[in-house]
């Protein structure tokens, strides 16, 4: 795929010239044809080329869905730069981290601070430019997605793809011509990844700028939705509906619903398998890393109860101890993954590095495999906490809270929650002497986080939180307060 294909910068004016009238994107009900999509975003590639971005140069967007977004995606591409996509409303800290780390050539939005070189998200000022194709330039990396590190810094993940895609290659199970609907925000890589490849097999993509469960039904219905991505909590929020909303819902194009991001729990998997069908109903596990990934059906999870799939293509999968031996058939131990072109060809990290041993990579996460080479999850990384499909890294919200002056240690841990899968829960241990106010805290954390790394519960303690080496005993507080819980 790398040395093949049509360059990202080139692939709206591949697909507009085959289908004229096709809609690249629907927003707010409004078409967006691909030759639209295309003119504006040459428009916008000549204003930041004039601002000085050129081939293999970062770009830092920070901007909500919408069309904005997707002009300023391409025009990026149509330049051979390589976008870095963060939240819009990123705390401060965490943004200029981030910054340092790419030290981009230019960031869209609202820039941290006045020294970034920036231009605004929306369209004021490409009118002055021509609409005319630019020359074609290929980025070096097609995409630089960031997270939090488990060290309390963020990391940037740099794609070894090349900005190249075969038009005609599906990504899971999407198919050319597909009208797909993104319920998700484009600042986490699941969303991104698969509506920016939705377009570049030529779909329509159903944009809904924020998810709200109802209006996704009558989305997919209204326009004919074959392909949509979910977190289990939209699916929860759907189903929690009620079978009186849903009675009428019964999506008769929908062909793939593709859940991921965090574990879907095995009565709502039923239930939506019981609703839409086992051939409709598909599941996917992998990582931003692209170091391997797992899928599975419906009809194969009922088989295989509990399982996330089998290893696919391209990809091998094994078990290993901690002494880097392979684990026996149904024995739990470390999920390792390894890619067809060996350690370090899907990625690298910038801000961080990797856990390998030899070729074999780790996304942290523990599991078995069955006689049949289905995956199963017994736990996924120890102290990572997954709520509503985002990645919350424990020592980036302790340093956060650690920051305040009145906060002797913490530590943060995720808890069971109905609705998100796991809720963000502090336990702080103030100086001795000084009051704490939750909401106090709260507050002064919200403006280092972004607002979904947030604690949602806080718990004040005297007794102290780390061991003689300084470290934080997570495994045994979170146990400690389920325990008390049952």
């Amino acid at each position: 795929m790398a040395e093949t294909g049509v360059a990202l910068g080139s692939i709206l004016a591949h697909h507009a010239r085959r289908s004229p009238s096709r809609a690249a994107l629907i927003i707010d009900g409004a078409p967006v044809r691909y030759d639209d999509l295309d003119a504006r975003s040459n428009r916008r590639a000549r204003m930041m080329a004039a601002r000085g971005v050129g081939q293999g140069d970062f770009v830092t967007v920070a901007l909500p869905n919408g069309l904005d977004f997707y002009e300023s995606i391409f025009a990026i591409w149509k330049l051979g730069a390589v976008p870095n996509i963060v939240a819009a409303k990123l705390a401060r800290p965490e943004m200029e981290a981030i910054l340092e780390i790419v030290r981009p050539k230019l960031f869209i939005g609202v820039p941290p601070a006045s020294g970034v070189a920036a231009l605004p998200g929306n369209d004021d000022g490409c009118d002055q430019f021509s609409a005319d194709p630019l020359p074609e330039t290929v980025s070096p990396n097609w995409k630089a997605m960031t997270s939090g590190g488990s060290t309390g810094r963020p990391k940037v993940i740099l794609d070894a793809m090349p900005g190249r895609w075969d038009p005609t290659e599906g990504f899971l199970g999407q198919r050319p011509g597909d009208v797909i609907l993104n319920p998700g925000p484009l600042y986490h890589n699941a969303p991104f990844h698969c509506i920016t490849m939705g377009l570049f097999v030529g779909a329509t993509i159903v944009e809904m700028g924020r998810f709200d469960a109802r209006r996704a039904l009558e989305l997919i219905e209204a326009h004919g939705v074959n392909w949509v991505t979910m977190v289990p909590t939209m699916m929860h929020r759907i189903w929690r509906l009620g079978p009186e909303v849903l009675a009428p819902f019964n999506l008769p194009s929908l062909r793939m619903m593709l859940h991921m991001a965090a574990p879907c729990p095995a009565w709502l998997k039923e239930a939506w398998i019981g609703w839409l069908g086992g051939e409709r109903v598909w599941e996917y596990y992998g990582t931003t890393e692209g170091i391997g990934s797992t899928m599975n059906s419906g009809t194969d999870w009922l088989a295989h109860r509990g399982s996330v799939g089998r290893v696919r293509e391209g990809y091998e999968l094994k078990i290993l101890d901690d002494a880097g031996q392979e684990r026996p058939i149904g024995e739990v131990g470390e999920v390792y993954f390894r890619p067809r072109g060996g350690a370090g060809s899907t990625y690298r990290y910038l801000g961080s590095t990797a856990k390998r041993i030899g070729d074999w990579e780790t996304p942290g996460d523990l599991g078995s495999v069955d006689a049949e080479g289905y995956l199963y999850l017994s736990d996924r990384r120890n102290d990572l906490i997954i709520s509503g499909g985002a990645n919350i890294y424990p020592a980036e919200v302790e340093a956060a809270i650690e920051a305040h002056p009145s906060v002797r240690t913490s530590a943060v841990i995720g808890l069971p929650d109905e609705e998100w899968g796991a809720r963000v829960h502090a336990i702080v241990q103030p100086v001795d002497g000084e009051a704490l106010n939750e909401a106090a805290l709260i507050a002064f954390v919200a403006d280092r986080l972004a607002r979904y790394k947030l604690p949602r519960t806080v718990e004040f303690t005297g007794e102290p939180l780390r061991d003689e080496a300084g470290k934080v005993r997570r495994a045994a507080l979170r146990e400690a307060r389920l325990a008390q819980a049952s």
